[in-house]
């Protein structure tokens, strides 16, 4: 299968933006990827958003931010828009993104996939896209019960570490989410597994991203 290599800047560290709707997003749709590319890239530096922490929840987006960006140069952003409710915050979701852009420049940019079926998400893959027009995004997916998975074009294979690190994070960090029948190792081992059969992975799992458009070059 056709590899592509991120560019690496000599001496500088990759600068990655995740932005998610919701605590965990980012971790259930890219830790596995974030994690391998902390190990395996010289340098790395994470700009981290989440734009519905509150109280318990804003605790434990915190905690997963310290678990997956440790060792890495980082920040993180935590907004306090009301879960479910984004679509409806427009305006000023727009204006945290206006000042997002003024403040990174990142090479590489996770957001949710604009098919997803959580309107949360869809909101910010469109503000994303709306607002860093000339960034390499890969947008990401999240299980769920509406049964929107769709057909990622880019893979990225996992090392046992990576995958295994992943899940074991997302316990540890979101408690009050482990009662939700979703919320289940085998549901998040089992996608990365199909992804990784999808790419030939050498270790059986990967995670994969709707990538819209790149530049070779």
């Amino acid at each position: 299968m056709l590899g592509l290599q991120l560019p690496k800047k000599e001496g500088t560290p990759l600068h990655i933006l995740c932005l998610g709707a919701h605590p965990d997003d980012i971790e259930i749709g890219c830790g596995g990827t974030l994690l391998y590319l902390k190990h395996t890239l010289p340098s790395v530096r994470l700009h981290w958003v989440v734009f519905t922490a509150r109280d318990a929840r804003a605790q434990e987006a915190t905690k997963a931010f310290e678990l997956f960006a440790a060792g890495c140069e980082k920040k993180i952003i935590l907004k306090q828009y009301r879960d479910g409710f984004l679509p409806y915050h427009g305006a000023q979701v727009k204006e945290s993104f206006e000042e997002l852009k003024m403040d990174v420049n990142p090479d590489l940019i996770f957001c949710p996939w604009r098919g997803d079926a959580h309107q949360d998400h869809r909101l910010i893959s469109e503000l994303t896209w709306n607002t860093f027009r000339n960034h390499l995004i890969l947008e990401y997916e999240i299980p769920k019960y509406d049964g929107d998975i769709g057909r990622p074009n880019l893979f990225v294979p996992l090392d046992r570490t990576s995958y295994e690190t992943k899940v074991g994070y997302l316990f540890e960090a979101f408690a009050s989410q482990q009662s939700k029948p979703w919320f289940d190792r085998q549901l998040f081992m089992g996608l990365m597994r199909i992804r990784g059969m999808e790419c030939n992975a050498p270790s059986d799992y990967a995670e994969a991203f709707h990538v819209r458009k790149a530049v070779l070059g």
